[in-house]
C-alpha cells in the first residue's frame, strides 16, 4: 500500500512582530541588517493565552473547510511539538476530542523541532503501509516565543509561530518516497531549553549576556548559532545526496528541494554548496519566519499555490535541526 499527501493547511496568530516593532524594543539592535541577512520581514507571535494545541486545532479546521474533509474520515492523528500542554496527558488526545475526530482514532504526541514534518510523513507512511491506518491528520505547531527570553533580540529575529494540518492518506496529489533519517544527541546542548521539565523543574531567574547583548536564563531557548551552522553544513549536503540515493534520483531529477526553512543565509549557503539553481530550491520566510516544525508544510503549500508543480513532478523535503536530527524524501505528484 501506498502513501500520499492529500491535503495541507496552515494557520498564524494574528499578532506580529514586524523588524520595525524589533527596533522599536532594540534600538542599538541593527535589525534591518540582521532581517535582510536571514530573509525575515516579519513573524507571527502567539497570544498569551494561545497555546500550540490552539493553533494545531485551527490548522486542523481549516484544513477540513478547505479541502471538504470530514473529522470521521480521521483514524490517526500525529502530533509534532515541543511545547506541549502538559507533561501528560498528551496533547493529541484533547486535539481529538476539539476537533470531533472518532473516538476509535489512533493519537499519539512526539517531540521533534525542524525536523519533524518529514519525521511525521514517516510515520504516517509506515501506518498506511503496515494497515494500522488510512487517513493520518499530521500536525505541526510550536510557540517558540514562549521559550525565548524578552531581550533575547538574536532568537526573536529569527523564530514565529504557526501551526500546519496535513492529511496522509491511501490516495492524494502527491506520493511519498524512500526516507533517510539522521541523529547525533552530541548536538544536543547546543539548541535546548535546559529548565522546566523533569530533570531540571526549577526555573532560575538568574540571566546572562552574550557577546552580542541576547539575554537568556537557563529556562530560555538557548541556540548556539555558530554550532548550529556547522552542523547544518557538515549534514545536510550527505543527507540531500543519501535521500536521492534511496530514491534511485539524481540532482537534475528534482523539479524543486523544499529545505527547513531556518534563516536565508543559511539556505543560500546550502544551494550554493550543493549546486542547485535558485529556480529549483524554494525560500518561503519573509513573511513568517522560523516556523521550526511547520516550515516545509507552510513552504509546501505556498510553492504549490505559485503553481510550481507539475504532473511528474518531483521535489525533495529536508528537515534539520535540533536533537540533532535530520531526515529527507522525496515527494512525487500524480
Amino acid at each position: 500500500m501506498k502513501a500520499f499527501i492529500k491535503a495541507i493547511s496552515y494557520y498564524l496568530p494574528q499578532q506580529e512582530l514586524s523588524n520595525h516593532g524589533l527596533s522599536a524594543l532594540f534600538p542599538d539592535w541593527n535589525v534591518e541588517k540582521i532581517a535582510n541577512k536571514i530573509g525575515i520581514d516579519t513573524r507571527h507571535i502567539a497570544a498569551n493565552d494561545e497555546f500550540a494545541s490552539d493553533m494545531a486545532i485551527a490548522a486542523g479546521r481549516r484544513l477540513f473547510s478547505e479541502h471538504a474533509v470530514s473529522p470521521s474520515e480521521i483514524d490517526f492523528i500525529l502530533y509534532c511539538t515541543q511545547s506541549p500542554d502538559y507533561f501528560l496527558p498528551s496533547t493529541s488526545c484533547i486535539i481529538q476530542d476539539k476537533l470531533n475526530i472518532p473516538v476509535k482514532t489512533g493519537a499519539l504526541d512526539f517531540n521533534l523541532g525542524c525536523s519533524g514534518y518529514v519525521y511525521g510523513l514517516a510515520l504516517a507512511k509506515g501506518l498506511i503501509c503496515a494497515g494500522i491506518a488510512k487517513n493520518i491528520l499530521l500536525l505541526t505547531a510550536e510557540t517558540y516565543s514562549k521559550f525565548i527570553h524578552p531581550k533575547d533580540k538574536g532568537n526573536r529575529t529569527i523564530f514565529g509561530d504557526a501551526a500546519a494540518a496535513t492529511l496522509v492518506s491511501t490516495s492524494g496529489f502527491a506520493g511519498i518516497g524512500e526516507f533517510e533519517l539522521g541523529t547525533d544527541g552530541r548536538g544536543a546542548e547546543n539548541l535546548i531549553v535546559r529548565q522546566g521539565a523533569i530533570r531540571y523543574p526549577e526555573k532560575t531567574a538568574n540571566t546572562l549576556s552574550d557577546e552580542y547583548g541576547n539575554e537568556q536564563s537557563a529556562g530560555n531557548l538557548h541556540m548556539n548559532g555558530p554550532e548550529i551552522f556547522s552542523f547544518t553544513s557538515r549534514e545536510i549536503p550527505a543527507l540531500i545526496a543519501d535521500t536521492l540515493l534511496k530514491n534511485e534520483l539524481a540532482k537534475p531529477d528534482i523539479d524543486q528541494f523544499i529545505l527547513h526553512q531556518a534563516n536565508e543565509y543559511m539556505l543560500e549557503h546550502l544551494r550554493k554548496k550543493m549546486g542547485i539553481s535558485p529556480a529549483h530550491f524554494y525560500i518561503y520566510m519573509a513573511k513568517v519566519g522560523n516556523t521550526v516544525s511547520s516550515t516545509i508544510p507552510i513552504a509546501l503549500y505556498e510553492a504549490m499555490k505559485e503553481k510550481k508543480a507539475t504532473a511528474g513532478s518531483r521535489w525533495l523535503l529536508a528537515g534539520f535541526g535540533v536533537g540533532y536530527s535530520w531526515g529527507g524524501t522525496v515527494i512525487n505528484f500524480k
